[in-house]
């Protein structure tokens, strides 16, 4: 029996949602891919196409839109990124699960489809610690990291629209909680944990 899945991955920035999708398809043996999205800018050192990204021309992109073509898309600094079902299709189809690595207005507009899917939204243990996460980065400015928190506290008011809400604290932990979701291990799942979490976010 074929039980692979779409599995939405949302977050903001500086939650560490890419370093625990990374762990979890290492960990999945080739059972879990990234997905990968089509885009109309160009490749940067070192992207490949069709491993990146689908790199396409803006009258390719728009041909595929009224065509259907896309779960969900979006614009990016003046540049279309979208991912094509036909892709997801596929690997599905194949026995792949796949991982979308979307923000929350890419997840309403899969929500809007019939696709099947498993959506997980990844909160950071505080504010304060998300703050930190992007300061420790060293590429974020004062600005930057400001306007980084007014979006998380934006994208947080929709966390309840997700299947699952993990609170990522400690990685080992969080790694074992999306474990048990993704891969049925029956480590338990403390959801109210989380949605008080989420609500002292929220009240912050």
């Amino acid at each position: 029996m074929n039980d692979s899945k779409l599995i939405i991955f949302s977050a903001p920035s500086g939650a560490g949602k890419s370093s625990l999708i990374k762990k979890l398809i290492e960990l999945s043996e080739s059972t879990i891919e990234l997905s990968v999205s089509v885009t109309t800018r160009e490749p940067r050192d070192g992207e490949v196409h069709g491993v990146d990204y689908f790199f396409i021309s803006e009258q390719e992109f728009l041909k595929l839109e009224k065509q259907d073509a896309f779960l969900e898309s979006a614009n990016v600094h003046g540049f279309h990124y979208a991912t094509l079902k036909s892709f997801v299709d596929e690997k599905t189809s194949s026995g792949i699960s796949v991982i979308l690595d979307i923000d929350v207005q890419g997840f309403k507009q899969v929500k809007q489809t019939s696709q099947d899917n498993v959506s997980i939204f990844i909160l950071p243990p505080s504010l304060e610690e998300l703050e930190q996460r992007l300061f420790n980065r060293g590429s974020e400015s004062a600005e930057s990291i400001k306007k980084r928190l007014e979006n998380a506290l934006i994208e947080l008011r929709s966390a309840e629209i997700f299947d699952y809400v993990v609170v990522n604290d400690e990685f080992d932990s969080t790694i074992k909680i999306l474990s048990s979701i993704l891969f049925d291990k029956n480590i338990e799942y403390n959801d109210e944990n989380a949605m008080n979490i989420l609500k002292e976010l929220l009240d912050n």
